[in-house]
């Protein structure tokens, strides 16, 4: 599977070790940066090229890691066609993949240990999303939203749903 990466220097050391086993398992592992750890990176630099690679179809899953994970996540997920999410634990990496088809998968290098990490790793890339009505019609109001219909056009009502 080729699997884009990319980290700031808050996540620095841990993509150094993701990608290693990345290739180890025989993936071809693309980095987006950064390249040298340096504290005067910001993370929307190397993410932003990651998550675009993955709509074009350049890569099929992405790794983003910062210090927390969360900007990473915020910034993979402006990218209209990522579905990017925060993962620190082995269920929200399959049941992200299976029920919401995410394909950035975000973590934070300075709250979770290599170890942790490389089971998370292995869990998102064996898991695969299931197609089930209720995902897709799910997935179809988040697209609406990416090309910018609204409740007017016909997309979907949140009150409806609270209602």
């Amino acid at each position: 599977m080729r699997i884009g990466i990319a980290s700031d220097h808050g996540g620095f050391a841990l993509k150094v070790e993701i990608s290693k086993a990345l290739r180890t398992l025989g993936h071809e592992v693309v980095d987006f940066g950064a390249r040298v750890l340096s504290p005067a990176d910001d993370y929307p630099d190397y993410v932003i090229p990651l998550a675009r690679s993955i709509v074009s179809g350049d890569s099929e899953r992405g790794i983003a890691i910062c210090g927390s994970g969360v900007g990473a996540s915020i910034v993979a997920n402006k990218i209209p066609g990522v579905r990017a999410g925060l993962i620190h634990d082995v269920f929200s990496a399959r049941q992200g993949v299976e029920d919401d088809d995410m394909n950035v998968f975000c973590l934070g290098g300075r709250v979770i240990g290599d170890g942790l990490a490389l089971q998370l790793v292995q869990t998102i890339l064996s898991a695969r999303f299931s197609g089930a009505d209720r995902h897709l019609r799910r997935l179809a109001k988040v697209q609406a939203i990416e090309v910018g219909e609204s409740e007017a056009n016909g997309a979907f009502s949140v009150r409806r749903v609270l209602n």
